[in-house]
């Protein structure tokens, strides 16, 4: 829902209170058409699928697979915590990407503000990354 307490250009009506007049872009019946849609494009590649393969049971198709070399002893085994450090510094770092494009998309817009906005964000995932650095979490085993 967007609220305009100005005239604009896609609604200039008000109500009766002489208050802005409520204006919904999108409605309730695009919402549930899109989520129908999404939950029936995923179901269907699924039953698809089914339908178009070949299946057929081997007990071997059961079994741990990892290159190609026959597993001896136990399957699972504890991993080094350091890869794990690794995973989570790299999405922190790719995700700050998925933050700053639309950043970038409005900086002219909004001016010294935003500047500065992303400047402190960007000095707070400097100074993480020289915690982590610091810490040894970036040397690779």
């Amino acid at each position: 829902m967007i609220y305009y307490k100005e005239k604009c250009r896609f609604d200039n009506s008000q109500n009766k209170a002489g208050q802005a007049k409520k204006i919904d872009k999108m409605g309730a019946g695009s919402m549930i058409l899109l989520i129908l849609c999404g939950v029936a494009f995923s179901a269907g590649g699924i039953i698809l699928s089914r339908i178009l393969s070949r299946s057929s049971y081997n007990p071997q198709k059961g079994q741990t697979y990892e290159c190609g070399v026959p597993t001896i002893g136990k399957s699972l085994v504890q991993l080094n915590v350091g890869y794990y450090l690794f995973a989570l510094l790299f999405l922190i770092f790719d995700v700050e990407l998925v933050f700053l494009y639309p950043w970038a998309v409005v900086v002219k817009q909004v001016g010294w503000p935003a500047l500065i906005e992303v400047l402190v964000f960007l000095f707070i995932l400097f100074l993480g990354f020289l915690y982590a650095h610091k810490k040894g979490a970036l040397k690779w085993m």
